[in-house]
């Protein structure tokens, strides 16, 4: 069990990349070359310095490791800097934020598949890459729809935005703490962004073959 876990955490985020991919309108996008630099560089620094916020037990320390060592903010960080630097202009084209985050992710998956599996924990080695594709996918979705719709969609589209991040890290402790029901509560929450924009994809890929 313990090598299938670790297989599914190296592998569910290239595996659904590639998949994502596959349903893309665009055949490129810029940054593709930076998300891979610049996410083996954060997977690097993380490894090295370690994490941030001591987990402690099952209270909010916990919650606190999740969102900021785990969960969503690695998860956040390739959407947030994919904004800066097409706001500097460093990269131009055309924007899939969903493809970058993933690309991003790749590099930390690959590493914590490694370090995770002497835990022998499906909350890390399985929750978290899908968590990690929650976030991701989910957040880019929101992000298009306030890009490409009118101002009322804005509010609950940005609500949505901050949903996601903090559903993901319940989500988490929820599992860590043995809470399966809110475990599963919160993971339907931060996903059913993601299993909506993957369901549109594929319909748009349909139509388009």
């Amino acid at each position: 069990m313990l090598e299938q876990m670790s297989l599914f955490c190296l592998l569910a985020l290239p595996l659904f990349y590639f998949f994502w991919r596959s349903m893309s309108e665009n055949d490129s996008f810029a940054g593709g070359v930076w998300a891979i630099l610049l996410g083996t560089t954060a997977a690097l620094i993380q490894f090295f310095v370690g994490p941030l916020v001591d987990p402690g037990g099952f209270g909010l320390s916990r919650w606190m490791s999740g969102c900021i060592d785990i969960v969503t903010v690695p998860a956040l960080a390739p959407i947030l800097m994919y904004l800066v630097l097409i706001g500097l202009r460093i990269i131009s084209g055309t924007a899939d934020f969903a493809n970058f985050a993933l690309l991003w992710l790749i590099p930390g998956a690959a590493i914590k598949a490694l370090g995770w599996s002497s835990l022998n924990d499906p909350v890390h080695l399985v929750l978290v890459p899908i968590l990690w594709i929650s976030i991701a996918v989910g957040i880019s979705f929101f992000i298009n729809l306030i890009l490409n719709s009118r101002r009322w969609v804005i509010i609950p589209a940005s609500l949505a935005i901050l949903i996601i991040p903090f559903s993901a890290a319940c989500s988490y402790w929820a599992f860590f703490s043995q809470m399966t029901l809110y475990g599963f509560l919160f993971l339907f929450t931060a996903a059913i962004p993601a299993l909506i924009s993957v369901i549109m994809a594929a319909v748009r890929s349909g139509d388009g073959a």
